[in-house]
């Protein structure tokens, strides 16, 4: 009989690209590149200034072309050679699909796409940049006549990818999270999904405060030292 494949999910967070040089989530002092969250990752932020968070996210999309994937990235890609591997991401960035990942959920957007304000997942109305054609003007607008704005979940905006991923975290055999606090949610909450008594690992530097009941083995390394430590009980 054919051995069935196990199932790897990853959960990663911003700690996963920082060997990356990309910054891609809030910081403990508010400030995302230097600038408030609330001026440039909020909805509220968004309707006062769209040139401001425009401008913003055409600087980001230029750091993000040069970004290259760390080790971290590529094991996690090395691993679907022997295991059906998914990956739930609160990043923004594409470096997952850089290292060649295939399965990867955003749950909080993509930087490489721009969309519709109106209806922001309308698939009609998005639309995939390229490091050629990278910079949106500000008061483009979108193929539905409302501004284009970034393809990102903001603060004070639901969630949509967050069921898909549940239902992915639900069919685990294996879960791991990388370099996210579990302080985010409802990222966070997607542990909760996990069938009871699987093996569930934790790689992140900083202590992580881990609640909910479940048994979490920590590696207390970066992404890419901790997915070597990993690998060898994989």
């Amino acid at each position: 009989m054919k051995k069935e494949i196990s199932k790897i999910v990853f959960l990663t967070g911003a700690g996963m690209s920082v060997e990356s040089g990309f910054k891609t989530f809030r910081g403990s002092d508010g400030l995302w590149e230097n600038y408030p969250v609330e001026q440039i990752a909020t909805h509220h932020g968004w309707e006062s200034d769209p040139v401001l968070v425009t401008n913003f996210y055409n600087m980001l999309r230029r750091k993000l072309w040069k970004a290259q994937p760390n080790e971290g990235h590529r094991l996690i890609k090395q691993l679907e050679s022997s295991h059906e591997v998914t990956v739930v991401t609160q990043n923004v960035d594409n470096l997952h699909e850089k290292a060649g990942s295939k399965n990867v959920i955003h749950l909080h957007g993509e930087l490489s796409k721009v969309c519709s304000s109106k209806a922001p997942y309308d698939p009609r109305f998005i639309e995939e940049l390229t490091p050629e054609h990278s910079d949106v003007e500000p008061g483009t607008l979108a193929k539905d006549g409302s501004l284009l704005r970034p393809f990102i979940v903001f603060f004070e905006e639901s969630v949509p990818m967050i069921e898909p991923a549940a239902r992915e975290v639900a069919e685990a055999d294996t879960f791991i999270i990388i370099g996210t606090s579990l302080n985010v949610y409802p990222a966070a909450g997607l542990i909760q999904y996990c069938k009871p008594g699987i093996p569930i690992y934790l790689i992140d530097p900083n202590p992580v405060n881990m609640t909910g009941g479940r048994h979490i083995k920590q590696i207390t390394k970066g992404a890419s030292e901790g997915m070597r430590v990993l690998m060898e009980s994989l």
